[in-house]
């Protein structure tokens, strides 16, 4: 146990300080101190966060501070809180950790570039958020944990405290906020764990573009020759499905940077989707649930503790968190060359976007600011009309700076770097979700080979209106009606062109909060009607 001196502003650790210890000694403090806590029959950590079984995005505050100000996109997703809240809610964190008997600190990277990497400090009291940032973070050697020093950033972890409700800038007894001035986030009133992994991200997208290199919600793989592929796309897109490819190492699954000399993953781990896994569907991520990974809010056989992935009594989010190395095929350090394809993902429930369109650079801009997919809406209440999401950069949630700085930092690296970008739907084909059916995973992942292996780069294209994309006239093992939504559209031409055209209304009410700083050229790039 490495006991070496901690200083945390505030935090008294005398006696009770826990500093990386292995998973093995966090099983057994998590078992021994933490009710709910059990061992599946394949190894993993069983946890509960609690009440909050996901992230809680209206309690999330930036402070606003003189050095920083100008920088953040105040609004909706970066919500203002005073120095001096944020001073009471720090000051209410430490006073809660003061009060227990074992606090766990993990020292861990951010980063697997060291010119860019930022060494982060987790304070808690719970064993289970100990052991979920020793798999998110990078987790370091003996020998730099002893040279570790002084954190660039620390998050102080009293989720199972509530903050006061009558601090200024409160809207619950939940608060998640970060102060970059004072370096630090601070969680009450959530054990949530995806809060620490999320937070650890914002403060990795607004200190990279300031740094002059670009941060990216999306996961990356690697061909044989070294050629790099990025997949952006919201939730239910595919994202994580389709960048797991037996023939291309992954070197990560959510966070990257692109610098001046090519790609790096920020995490040390991955943190996927449990619900309705099976070993036949995603084989690496069923076998990556073993001894060190963590399994949140999934329910249980109490005697076999055989886990019920089908059952979603607790939560629809339940997830594991497990370190890159339990992938089979991820590239270890996860670092990649300047990327050659990037892939923006999107599930269109109305059935009228191609299943793939090859994008000019004003284009790739529009549809990243857009950042668009489809919910389908609840069928309980008999509704069956898809719900247009738009998110801005793919990950609107954690932008800090504008989207169109993202955006603009993006279309010079593809400039530069002559990059192919693909607008992939994964979503219906025939008809609109109650009518068509959704593009099989056959046909999508044979999209992705043939962008892989060059076919598409060559392949001969055809105009598809309105959205004025390009799309292929043929793709390997992808019939041919298929890829054109007004060939595949099972009713009448009519109902083609109106669903066409409202979901062309839709981009373009969404766009109107970017324009201001878009450039004609990307506001051109959108549909026309």
């Amino acid at each position: 146990m490495s006991t070496s001196t901690v200083h945390t502003e505030g935090i008294d650790f005398a006696g009770k300080l826990r500093r990386n210890l292995s998973p093995s000694q966090l099983y057994e403090e998590a078992l021994k101190h933490e009710p709910g806590t059990a061992v599946s029959s394949a190894g993993a950590l069983i946890a509960s966060s609690g009440a909050k079984t996901g992230r809680s995005p209206r309690d999330k505050r930036v402070v606003e501070e003189a050095s920083t100000v100008d920088d953040v996109w105040w609004g909706p997703v970066n919500k203002k809180l005073s120095e001096e809240a944020f001073a009471a809610n720090y000051e209410r964190a430490a006073n809660y950790l003061n009060t227990r008997d074992r606090l766990y600190v993990f020292d861990g990277y951010a980063g697997w570039d060291p010119k860019y990497r930022i060494k982060v400090r987790v304070v808690c009291a719970r064993a289970y958020h100990a052991l979920f940032m020793n798999n998110m973070l990078i987790r370091p050697s003996p020998e730099e944990l002893a040279d570790f020093g002084e954190p660039d950033f620390t998050i102080v972890n009293a989720g199972q405290f509530p903050a006061n409700r009558f601090t200024r800038g409160m809207t619950s007894s939940t608060s998640v906020a970060i102060s970059f001035e004072r370096r630090q986030m601070v969680i009450l009133g959530t054990e949530y764990a995806g809060e620490m992994k999320k937070g650890v991200f914002t403060v990795m997208h607004y200190l990279m573009p300031k740094a002059g290199v670009l941060s990216l919600h999306s996961s990356c793989n690697e061909g044989p020759d070294g050629d790099v592929s990025l997949f952006f796309g919201l939730s239910g897109t595919g994202k994580t499905t389709l960048s797991a490819d037996p023939h291309r190492p992954l070197i990560g699954d959510d966070e990257h940077v692109w610098t001046e000399s090519g790609v790096f993953n920020i995490e040390g781990g991955c943190y996927a989707k449990t619900i309705d896994l099976s070993a036949a569907k995603e084989p690496e991520i069923f076998n990556a649930i073993r001894f060190g990974s963590v399994l949140e809010n999934v329910v249980y056989d109490e005697h076999s503790r055989i886990v019920d992935y089908a059952d979603k009594s607790i939560t629809e989010n339940t997830r594991c968190a497990y370190p890159i190395e339990y992938i089979p095929n991820a590239k270890i350090p996860c670092v990649g060359g300047n990327p050659k394809n990037i892939v923006l993902l999107t599930c269109d429930a109305f059935g009228v976007l191609p299943p793939v369109a090859k994008l000019t650079p004003a284009q790739a801009m529009y549809h990243f600011i857009s950042g668009y997919t489809a919910k389908i809406a609840g069928t309980e209440e008999g509704v069956t009309e898809p719900e247009a999401t738009f998110s801005a950069c793919f990950g609107q949630p954690f932008l800090v700076w504008h989207p169109v700085k993202y955006a603009q930092m993006l279309a010079q690296k593809m400039q530069q770097h002559n990059v192919n970008v693909w607008l992939v739907n994964t979503g219906w084909n025939g008809g609109a979700y109650g009518q068509g059916k959704r593009i099989s995973l056959k046909y999508s992942r044979a999209i992705i080979d043939a962008i892989h292996s060059g076919e598409l780069e060559k392949a001969d294209y055809a105009p598809y209106g309105v959205f004025n994309l390009q799309i292929p006239t043929a793709v390997a093992g992808v019939p041919e009606k298929v890829l054109d939504p007004s060939l595949a559209w099972e009713g009448s031409a009519e109902d083609f062109s109106n669903t066409l055209a409202k979901l062309a209304r839709l981009f373009q009410a969404n766009f109107k909060e970017y324009a201001d700083k878009a450039t004609p050229e990307i506001i051109a790039a959108g549909p026309q009607l």
